[in-house]
């Protein structure tokens, strides 16, 4: 009767088993029965490690008093668990010597347990049971996928309202499919589905977040399963992941993210559902407890990086992309010895008392003597000396490339390895590679640099940093792929016009001038260094210095007033600005040789270093009022060969052979270069010595059939001017009689004029442009009327008599009288309005009436 009365342990037997399952077994896995209640079982767990990510398995400090232990499994050709390997769990081992059948009978039992017709709590105890036996590795993962059904019964359980049920479904799917072998199955039995729904519950528990999003960073290693799971409802979970307050949810979320950015065509998708804010925020943040979600947003933006707007879209974030060079580079770093500290910049700090202090302390912390408590320095400035000793200490110590940083892009080549730090410290680290000894990091700092200067917060940190006087200093290496990302770097950074003067100040003009002079320089160093030379001399800031600089009725000097805040570095107290000396920094440019070489450029190159040398040119003509140097090497073959443009022979047939917006394109930078040209043969053609050697005659034919062309009209201003000079050397007045003052009305001035009516907000503006064309009509220039109305004069025309004042109506009206005496303009001037508009005008017997009604008389109404 006592035996009777004692409960049995299972109730359950497998439908299918004809055999009973042996009672040794039931003390080994204490399962209780629905009446009794549940016992937490304490099982070692195994995990293996989905892609290069480390795995974690169940935190025993937060998990459910779980004891954790990880090992080495994999199914063969699959990645593996970092951490070393241990021998197998001994609860298991016990397990296993008792009876070797254990996995046949009660996996198959457990199994069969997880189907829809055992009640909750069976389930639950079921799967819980599974999970826990799965994390022994990838032999007891085998033992459960012996049964088909076991995936998509664990699907179901995801679905259940018990955290408990889900979490362990959860697990289960993270340990299968971090083998290899059934990645896939998982993924085609819809468990991508089910995760989504399944984090997209308004309140999860963290412990369901890890295992369901560690199982989609198991799935991402599989390249063919990435596109499944970067699916625009599962992104905004994943980034929403990244704000968790729990840090394994944070990793899981990271190392998915991470994975999708290893396929570029994810990289759309992740940029669009705002990934970039917030991996950036974690590497500009401290996330306490973890490197792990550090590392894999880098990774993540590094991949992202690799694009050239999504890495501007990083930058903008706050983080600059940092070449790797590795610890060894650093050795030949040597700080340079101050016996009074200064700026990065090279801003000294003056000294205020001549008598040291006792501890030497005024020699080694900076603004210690600075005596004005209202000293005002930029918060760049700040940043500038905080990044530099940070970097410099780390240089010292051997601490500036950590291993972890080295090994972070393994499939990287060595030239190519990237971190990405926060804009402070990457400043500083990249303009610390400059002083370097070894040629490749110097490279490759100088073109991060280049690519970081995408703004004028940047630029203007590079210049605080003391990145200028290092790149100028740079040109002068022989080493070519050091000279051209060095050149590159400036040409960045002068476009800023506050970093483009230092830039001058710094004597870049000498060194570039060389790179131009020698006939082996590269097109694309050509460039680059032209491209800088003519910002530096940029002809129309010598001429507004020429109007500006001196003192007007005692008044401050223009240049001063007008100067923009990061033209000149303001700093109160005893700080004292490096001044800026222009004296002889120019003088290079007015070199015979290095003009002969502008003038090669001219003849053979494209048309944007064209544009470049002619601008540089003039502005050698603006300095040197004698031209001699100029006149005396041929420039007239120079302009030539800008007059002849390819693009603008056989219009018709180019037209046809290539795309039409190459041609837009080629036909914009031919005008680019064609309107520099004309610039420097207007200043040059006020030299004497110059007009009595020119050939007028050939001249003026280029300049007649350019002004004909198809240029854009915005720079047919300066073909007209030269062509206008260059007729003007013949004797002739001007007067619509000439031809060439005639082509000049036709092809530049009334479409210019049509042009401001169109487009002009000003009423006076468009006034001015009917008076001035109704002048034109009425000096009888041939064919004025038929280039008005090619041109697309007649809708704005009465546009302006139905809204202008009395003068405007009496011009517009004028033009319009004469524009109808041709029948082959009727159609346009009625589509434009005009009958309803002459009505208005003669039924309110405005001034203008009688020639309103010879307007309607003489149209078809």
């Amino acid at each position: 009767m006592l035996a009777s009365a004692t409960p049995t342990p299972f109730t359950l037997k497998p439908p299918d088993a004809q055999r009973k399952i042996p009672k040794t077994h039931v003390e080994a896995i204490p399962f209780a029965t629905r009446k009794a209640k549940r016992s937490h079982l304490t099982v070692i767990s195994y995990a293996t490690q989905p892609h290069n990510h480390q795995y974690h398995g169940l935190n025993s400090t937060s998990r459910s008093n779980r004891a954790v232990v990880t090992r080495v499994s994999s199914d063969g050709d699959g990645a593996v668990d970092a951490t070393p390997q241990h021998s197998t769990p001994p609860d298991i081992e016990a397990i296993k010597s008792t009876s070797p059948s254990f996995g046949d009978s009660y996996v198959a039992l457990f199994v069969r347990m997880l189907g829809l017709d055992y009640d909750d709590l069976d389930r639950e105890q079921a799967i819980v049971a599974l999970w826990k036996y799965s994390l022994g590795g990838k032999k007891y993962i085998d033992a459960i996928m012996q049964f088909p059904g076991c995936i998509n019964l664990t699907l179901n359980l995801l679905r259940s309202e018990s955290t408990s049920t889900c979490e362990a479904a959860a697990g289960l799917l993270r340990s299968i499919s971090s083998v290899n072998l059934y990645r896939e199955l998982v993924a085609e039995s819809g468990a991508v589905e089910e995760i989504t729904g399944l984090l997209s519950r308004p309140s999860l528990i963290p412990e369901v977040k890890e295992q369901s999003i560690c199982t989609l960073w198991n799935l991402s290693v599989d390249e063919k399963l990435r596109v499944k799971i970067a699916d625009i409802d599962i992104l905004p979970l994943l980034i929403k992941s990244l704000d968790d307050e729990d840090i394994k949810v944070k990793e899981a979320a990271g190392g998915v993210l991470a994975n999708l950015a290893l396929s570029h065509f994810n990289h759309n998708m992740m940029v669009e559902a705002g990934v970039i804010p917030k991996l950036a925020n974690i590497l500009k943040t401290d996330v306490e407890g973890s490197k792990i979600i550090r590392k894999e947003a880098r990774n993540a933006l590094l991949e992202l990086a690799k694009d050239e707007y999504y890495r501007i879209l990083i930058i903008e974030e706050g983080l600059v992309p940092v070449p790797l060079i590795g610890a060894a580079a650093y050795k030949s770093f040597r700080p340079g010895l101050h016996s009074w500290p200064s700026l990065p910049d090279g801003t000294k700090i003056e000294q205020s008392s001549k008598v040291p202090s006792r501890f030497g302390a005024s020699e080694l912390l900076l603004g210690l003597n600075i005596d004005d408590k209202n000293v005002n320095m930029e918060e760049a400035k700040m940043k500038a000396i905080v990044g530099r000793t940070q970097q410099q200490f780390l240089a010292r110590i051997g601490a500036i490339e950590m291993e972890n940083e080295n090994k972070s892009q393994s499939e990287c080549s060595t030239d190519h390895r990237l971190t990405l730090l926060p804009w402070m410290d990457g400043v500083a680290r990249l303009v610390l590679i400059l002083e370097l000894e070894d040629e490749l990091a110097i490279s490759r700092g100088a073109e991060s640099i280049a690519d970081a200067s995408i703004n004028e917060h940047m630029r203007v940190a590079f210049k605080d940093a003391g990145a200028i006087k290092h790149l100028v200093r740079l040109l002068g290496y022989t080493n070519d792929s050091v000279r051209l990302a060095v050149t590159q770097a400036l040409e960045r950074l002068s476009i800023s016009n506050g970093v483009c003067q230092t830039i001058e100040a710094e004597g870049v003009i000498d060194p570039l001038v060389s790179i131009v002079k020698q006939s082996q320089t590269s097109e694309s160093l050509m460039e680059k260094s032209l491209n800088i030379l003519a910002r530096i001399l940029d002809p129309s800031k010598e001429m507004k210095s020429k109007f500006y600089n001196g003192p007007v009725n005692g008044s401050k000097r223009g240049s001063e007033s007008a100067r923009s805040p990061e033209d000149s570095t303001v700093l109160t107290g005893n700080m004292v600005k490096k001044s800026i000396l222009k004296a002889n920094t120019r003088e290079d440019v007015v070199d015979t040789a290095f003009i002969a070489r502008l003038v090669e450029v001219l003849k053979t190159s494209s048309p944007s270093l064209q544009r470049k040398a002619a601008s540089i040119l003039e502005f050698v003509a603006i300095i040197d009022p004698s031209m001699n140097s100029i006149i005396s090497v041929d420039i007239e073959s120079g302009l030539d060969a800008v007059f002849q443009q390819k693009v603008l022979k056989d219009i018709d047939s180019d037209a046809e052979d290539q795309p039409p917006e190459k041609y837009v394109l080629d036909l914009e930078e031919a005008s680019l270069a064609i309107s520099a040209a004309s610039r420097l043969l207007t200043k040059l053609l006020d030299s004497q010595h110059f007009c009595q050697n020119i050939n007028s005659t050939h001249f003026t034919n280029l300049l007649r059939e350019i002004l004909k062309s198809n240029i854009p009209l915005h720079k047919k201003d300066w073909v007209a001017a030269a062509l206008v000079k260059v007729s003007s050397i013949s004797g002739r007045s001007f007067d619509f009689e000439n031809p060439i003052n005639m082509e000049v009305t036709l092809y530049e001035t009334i479409p210019r004029l049509i042009e401001q009516m169109k487009t002009s907000v000003s009423q006076e503006v468009q006034e001015a442009a009917v008076m001035e064309l109704n002048r034109i009509i009425s000096e009888g220039v041939v064919d004025s009327t038929q280039a008005i109305a090619a041109k697309g004069g007649i809708f704005p025309l009465v546009k302006l008599i139905e809204e202008g004042s009395e003068r405007g109506v009496e011009a517009g009206l004028a033009i319009l009288y004469n524009l109808s005496m041709n029948s082959e303009n009727h159609s346009a001037i009625i589509a434009a309005g005009a009958v309803p508009a002459l009505r208005r005008i003669v039924l309110s017997q405005r001034p203008q009436w009688p020639r309103a009604i010879h307007l309607l008389r003489t149209l078809p109404t």
